[in-house]
């Protein structure tokens, strides 16, 4: 994708060959930074603060996180460290244990003094296969806009709704709910984006509308409780979401608030369909509300807010009395039953055991294992 016209991914090594540069998406939407993270512990914090954030850039970051702790120590405990201390940062994300269970197998049994090179080789391969994959993403949802598109009048919009930010910053490059829009997009098709501001950290808001921005999409940002009435009247032709974990079942995982649009499309028979790469599929968990673990961050997340001032200054304020308790559950759980389909790298494929099963054979057995 591109930042003021240059093409950049959101995770790079850098020219000196061994430490990682990023996009810090703290900063944005008001200031554009990049950061370069040299050690484990800058990693495991980049992750924990949300410098890096999205499934597949959690678990790109983490393989990076694996190799500049080879740098400083390649022996088998510090690797067990890394990989502990890593996996903790996020429980939510199953791309995190994922990408570091991939990279403990392409080191574990080397001799130490080649642990550094084969270790950036697979993360580097990641961060290409994470590509490719949403390219895959992309050219299978797009014949659902397209059908959407020639249902309508010449020239009439397709308004697709989104939640959070599934685009190229939660990614290495494309995004996942993003793909089939950037590609209708880039074919010429009127498509329109409804950006929820997915509150608390308003990455709807911050994130989806800044790239959709710097692509050229129209969009709109709404409040996160305008999306029900929108669909009750009809300027929602479809929603497209993206996932942090995926059931066996079908349950997707994905930042709080989706549930709600969820049931509002059941209500008012809109498609809703999840955008996926294959290693969001946690074959292990089948009951997506009693087994996934729910993220609850910091209650200043909910009780502030960060912005630009009139005289451009970035200010955080306080927007709840002092003494009043704040929760905030990073995730909710949307059913099987609410997904009208899952967009992968190998199709539009329904929300079931069988279909996830028969379309990733290869993964379906699955079951939780020691990364040793």
């Amino acid at each position: 994708m591109k930042v003021d016209g240059k093409v950049m991914r959101t995770i790079w090594v850098e020219p000196d060959g061994w430490s990682v540069g990023i996009i810090d998406q703290t900063a944005l939407p008001h200031r554009f930074a990049t950061a370069r993270l040299t050690s484990l512990d800058e990693v495991a914090h980049a992750i924990r603060a949300m410098l890096v954030r999205g499934a597949p850039l959690i678990g790109a970051a983490a393989a990076y996180g694996i190799c500049l702790a080879l740098r400083a120590d390649a022996s088998d405990e510090a690797l067990d460290r890394a990989y502990a201390l890593l996996l903790a940062t996020r429980p939510t994300a199953i791309n995190l244990k994922w990408a570091l269970d991939e990279m403990m197998a392409a080191v574990r049994n080397r001799p130490r003094a080649e642990r550094g090179a084969a270790a950036y080789r697979r993360a580097a391969e990641i961060c290409d296969e994470d590509v490719a994959i949403n390219i895959a993403i992309g050219r299978n949802g797009l014949p659902l806009i397209e059908a959407i598109a020639a249902r309508k009048k010449a020239g009439e919009r397709v308004n697709v709704l989104t939640h959070c930010n599934a685009g190229w910053l939660a990614t290495v490059d494309v995004g996942t709910a993003t793909a089939p829009i950037y590609l209708a997009h880039d074919n010429g098709l009127p498509v329109h984006v409804f950006a929820d501001e997915t509150r608390p950290r308003n990455q709807g808001a911050s994130l989806t509308a800044w790239e959709l921005g710097q692509h050229g999409v129209p969009h709109t940002v709404i409040a996160d409780n305008t999306g029900g009435h929108l669909m009750q009247h009809g300027l929602v032709d479809l929603i497209i979401v993206g996932t942090d974990r995926v059931t066996r079942n079908g349950d997707v995982c994905n930042k709080i608030g989706t549930y709600l649009k969820a049931l509002a499309a059941r209500d008012n028979n809109v498609p809703f369909y999840v955008a996926l790469p294959s290693p969001t599929i946690d074959f292990a968990v089948a009951d997506g509300v009693a087994e996934i673990p729910i993220e609850q961050r910091g209650a200043d997340e909910v009780a502030t807010m960060t912005g630009r001032t009139v005289d451009g200054r970035i200010e955080t304020v306080r927007i709840v009395p002092d003494g009043s308790a704040a929760a905030n559950y990073a995730f909710d759980v949307t059913p099987a039953r609410l997904v009208t389909g899952l967009i992968t790298e190998r199709g539009v494929i329904a929300a079931t055991r069988a279909s996830l099963a028969s379309a990733f054979p290869e993964r379906a057995g699955d079951r939780p294992t020691e990364h040793r």
